[in-house]
């Protein structure tokens, strides 16, 4: 199924604070960071039957994604992007997904600087 038609969970604006950075002034401190998730998940089976137990459990997800991020040190926000992308496709029935992570303030003149994955379940 093409992704433009595919059912998504959408999880907007996760502000999380985590050590990540590179330069030896953003080691050993927390800096707010911004997150959006899509989840691709088809969610036919629980919206017909209207069954939490059939749907994917964004509350769990928030909360895995939460601990992750905040308990992480990172270097690079690319790598914190694709830990989570692994990690969200670790739940049931979640087949594909996307991250973006916004770092605000990071570059002068720049509200922030952020990167955006894709990846899907192999």
């Amino acid at each position: 199924m093409e992704i433009e038609k595919r059912d998504r969970i959408r999880i907007k604006d996760l502000l999380i604070r985590t050590e990540i950075g590179v330069y030896p002034e953003e080691r050993g401190i927390k800096q707010d960071l911004l997150l959006n998730l899509t989840l691709f998940a088809d969610q036919r089976s629980a919206a017909a039957a209207d069954d939490f137990s059939l749907a994917v459990n964004y509350e769990a997800v928030n909360l895995a994604v939460i601990s992750l991020a905040e308990s992480s040190s990172f270097w690079l926000i690319e790598s914190l992007a694709a830990a989570v992308a692994d990690l969200l496709l670790s739940f049931q029935g979640v087949t594909a997904c996307e991250v973006s992570v916004d770092k605000p303030g990071v570059l002068r003149f720049a509200r922030s600087a952020a990167v955006e994955i894709y990846r899907e379940k192999e």
